[in-house]
């Protein structure tokens, strides 16, 4: 089974900081204890140059992805990138990779869309085999490899799955050893971990060998008015995503208004719909011990690996992450005292 107890951060890499920023923060996370830290890709730094700089500037804490795409890399790609992590940081990599959306897949990247839980499934099984060192032989419907072996030593890297919707949940209890899960309000883990449990049943594995991590928004900065108010505008824009709109349907009890007036071009009319209690369902905002609260919750839930995903105040604001690093590590730490 994946070892997972521990507090992660995923670095705000949508923020348009410098990759020196960002790896200061990254430090700092391992400094204050943080067991992992994550970097997503976006907009921002490339996901392996980026994890290649915290590898070689860290020493113990953990490295993942959150997420690595499946669609702009090849299965064989990735996994070169993984063992490349895991040759200089043995034992502290975590692959973590996922569909995305097609508005990255297509819009950005002009790549179709399609299948994406079949295609992750192909996708995992190829990354496997090269992590493994063994020879490529997959004539999968959407992923193909044959002949191909890493000349890299074989590394044990566990792979993180991200789910957010129940067919995919179930295949990452089937295929993964973390299911990776966001935007999830505390009372709705526990129905989606046991989704993710059916599918590593319904594939005859233990569903207690398949850890589960869970990445939240979080702020404990000096700011916390502005950065309540830029988390009600990432609650709308994602909410807005048509693959990632039904996590959204419990919380945003506005969100048909909103998708309404999305649609019609009524950006301020859509984010009114999304109210303080969707926010606080999404989002944890204010103090250190606020978020230690949230991180608490979601451990009862039956979440191994909290991840708090730090972004500031505004695009730029690199106190925010900071004083939310700090702030949260020294909350927990009392809680765990």
């Amino acid at each position: 089974m994946t070892v997972l107890r521990g507090l992660g951060v995923t670095l705000p890499v949508d923020e348009g900081l410098s990759a020196g920023q960002y790896l200061d923060l990254a430090r700092l996370a391992e400094d204050r204890g943080f067991t992992d830290v994550l970097v997503g890709e976006v907009a921002g730094p490339e996901v392996f140059a980026m994890l290649g700089m915290i590898a070689a500037s860290t020493d113990r804490i953990r490295l993942g992805s959150g997420i690595v795409g499946i669609y702009p890399r090849t299965a064989v790609l990735t996994a070169m990138g993984f063992a490349t992590l895991a040759s200089l940081a043995p034992g502290r990599v975590l692959a973590g990779v996922g569909a995305s959306s097609p508005i990255v897949v297509e819009g950005w990247h002009g790549l179709p869309f399609d299948a994406p839980r079949s295609r992750s499934r192909e996708f995992v099984e190829v990354l496997r085999s090269v992590l493994a060192g063994d020879r490529t032989d997959a004539d999968g419907e959407h992923v193909r490899s044959h002949g191909f072996r890493a000349a890299l030593a074989p590394v044990d890297v566990p792979v993180m799955l991200a789910a957010m919707n129940p067919r995919m949940l179930r295949l990452a209890g089937a295929v993964a050893d973390v299911a990776f899960l966001t935007w999830t309000p505390p009372d709705e883990y526990g129905p989606k971990i046991e989704l993710v449990r059916e599918g590593a049943r319904a594939a005859g594995r233990d569903p207690d060998d398949v850890g589960i991590a869970a990445s939240f928004w979080a702020y404990a900065g000096d700011r916390a008015d502005e950065a309540r108010e830029r988390m009600r505008r990432f609650v709308l824009q994602y909410a807005m995503v048509p693959t990632h709109r039904p996590s959204f349907r419990h919380s945003v009890t506005g969100l048909e208004r909103a998708a309404e007036a999305w649609a019609a071009g009524d950006r301020r009319a859509a984010l009114r719909a999304v109210d303080d209690p969707a926010v606080d369902a999404m989002c944890a905002v204010g103090t250190g011990e606020d978020v230690a609260e949230r991180v608490e919750a979601m451990r009862r839930a039956g979440v191994d690996l909290p991840i708090a995903l730090t972004p500031g105040a505004e695009p730029g604001d690199a106190e925010g992450p900071a004083h939310t690093i700090e702030r949260v590590a020294a909350a927990t730490a009392k809680v765990e005292r």
